[in-house]
């Protein structure tokens, strides 16, 4: 403990926020890249005339709130004050559009990753660049936007990420990571930059609107992992400090989105590797060998935090529904006088369903709380229904919903597996699905066919990798890759510990599968009817 005191005092360490979609997280870490103190902040999307949004308050509140968590937690633990860090990284859940105008106000309300509402715009974008657009890159909110007229894009002179925004904030640099920018607008990987032939393409699309501005001119620059991003300003400073103790001129790296710090909590930078980030939303990425042979509407092509091409199967919804549930046995536990607290609950109901039948006895669930891509809704509606034969017993109820937080993610595997035939030898599991040891494992592992590994430092999630990727940038050696820095000196003796599905449970989550996939008019007609 002395030491990490010694390195708080003295600035040795790197400070890693990222905003998620329900929680905001501080991790600060040390020279050897260990967490020594972390705070967190509880927040929640709404939505607002058909918008998923999160208010310019509610950030600031937030990032202040899990900031000043993470300075109590540090002041408690080592009885030192926090006023010096060696370098600061800031991620959020990537996509989505934040526009703003000459003056930097905020045009319209955050339109989030989570909202559909760019179907117009995805498809002839994706027809236009022969490269998917999917509906929650912000090129999609831009053009869809354009399509509908409205009167803001006229006023448009910067728009970005909200990582890109909160590091705007407190640096005063329109700058993003390459990673989260490949949630923007399509790279060019072998010059690190967006793709120069695409952005005359939407030029040209536009250009008989008569807008000012050129894409080129609106979009943040990039940078890629290692690069400084400017500095901690004063009134950074303030905004992030509200004591107002924090001193200004710490360097920052650049900002990234979830899937990149989800990439580098897992040391999954390097090419046939693969992560999955379950939570909220859940998403698979894996680092390409060479180009898909041809374009696939349900895999996105991002990058790595530095460069390289990343196929990425995303979908919107996966635990909230599940959470949801828990909370109704939350309820009954509190109304029959029994003391539960959540890490309890979630385990013993998730331990309960490793007893239910392979393919959960006939229970079917789409856990939609907004609309899914993969399965082509528009809108969501969360959903439960069995058969009077189904096999309803709480172990098989836990189970189905734990399946179907993976059932849409399946379908854009499969095709990355038996279409493209790209070769997986093992899956790094992070996010809250995994916190219970080994359900959410064996579970994924049921879906992919595939090993699962999930480290110790699983659940320190993105913040931990976003403040890894400040690491790197303060202490890479010169020529040192992000590959080489992960392998050698942050995961040398951290290996995880992994877990292959049984045939059993291999032939049990197919079989639901097919009774998901099937079940699909089922879920069109709750969002048809159900208003």
């Amino acid at each position: 403990m002395q030491h990490q005191i010694q390195m708080i005092q003295t600035g040795n360490t790197t400070l890693g926020i990222e905003f998620g979609s329900t929680r905001i997280k501080a991790v600060l870490i040390d020279k050897y890249h260990t967490p020594i103190a972390s705070g967190s902040y509880e927040w929640e999307n709404q939505l607002k005339d058909g918008i998923w949004t999160y208010s310019l308050e509610d950030i600031w509140k937030g990032l202040q709130n899990c900031y000043q968590d993470l300075v109590i937690k540090v002041k408690q633990q080592y009885s030192v004050e926090l006023v010096k860090i060696g370098a600061i990284g800031i991620s959020a859940m990537m996509h989505g559009y934040m526009a703003f105008d000459d003056n930097g106000e905020l045009l319209v309300p955050f339109r989030t990753w989570r909202n559909t509402t760019t179907s117009s715009a995805a498809r002839q974008l994706t027809e236009l660049f022969q490269f998917n657009i999917p509906e929650r890159w912000s090129i999609a909110h831009l053009y869809q936007a354009i399509l509908d007229q409205e009167a803001h894009v006229s006023h448009i002179s910067y728009f970005t990420t909200l990582a890109g925004y909160i590091h705007w904030k407190l640096t005063g640099k329109k700058v993003l990571g390459i990673g989260d920018a490949s949630g923007m607008f399509p790279i060019d990987c072998e010059n690190k930059q967006f793709d120069q032939t695409m952005i005359k393409q939407f030029d040209a699309c536009i250009s008989e609107k008569g807008y000012s501005w050129k894409l080129s001119e609106i979009l943040p620059n990039l940078l890629v992992a290692g690069e400084q991003a400017g500095v901690l300003t004063q009134e950074g400073a303030n905004l992030l400090d509200i004591s107002q103790k924090l001193q200004p001129g710490i360097p920052c790296c650049p900002p990234e989105g979830d899937a990149g710090t989800g990439m580098t909590a897992t040391n999954s930078v390097a090419v046939k590797t693969g992560n999955v980030s379950a939570g909220t939303s859940v998403f698979a990425m894996i680092v390409l060998e060479k180009a898909l042979s041809k374009l696939h509407r349900e895999i996105d092509m991002v990058t790595t935090p530095d460069g390289y091409p990343v196929a990425m199967v995303h979908a919107n919804n996966c635990t909230s529904d599940l959470n949801a549930w828990v909370g109704i046995f939350r309820e009954f536990a509190i109304l029959a006088g029994i003391k539960l607290d959540d890490n309890q609950l979630f385990e013993m109901l998730y331990q309960e369903a490793l007893k239910g039948d392979a393919d959960c006895g006939g229970l079917l669930s789409y856990g939609y709380y907004s609309g899914e891509f993969m399965t082509s809704l528009s809108e969501g509606r969360p959903l439960f229904v069995r058969k009077p034969e189904s096999k309803f017993t709480l172990a098989n109820f836990i189970r189905v919903h734990l399946f179907t937080a993976l059932g849409a993610l399946k379908i854009g595997m499969d095709i990355l597996k038996k279409e493209e035939h790209v070769q997986l030898d093992n899956l790094l599991g992070h996010g809250g699905f995994f916190k219970t040891k080994e359900v959410g494992q064996k579970m994924m592992a049921a879906a992919m066919n595939t090993p699962v590994t999930v480290m110790e430092t699983a659940g320190e999630g993105g913040s931990w990798g976003i403040a890894l990727l400040a690491a790197y940038m303060k202490y890479h050696s010169q020529d040192q890759t992000l590959q080489d820095y992960l392998t050698h000196q942050v995961f040398a003796n951290n290996q995880g510990y992994q877990i292959e599905a049984t045939l059993s449970d291999v032939k049990g989550f197919e079989q639901f599968m097919t009774q998901y996939q099937e079940g699909i008019p089922i879920e069109k007609a709750a969002v048809e009817f159900l208003k």
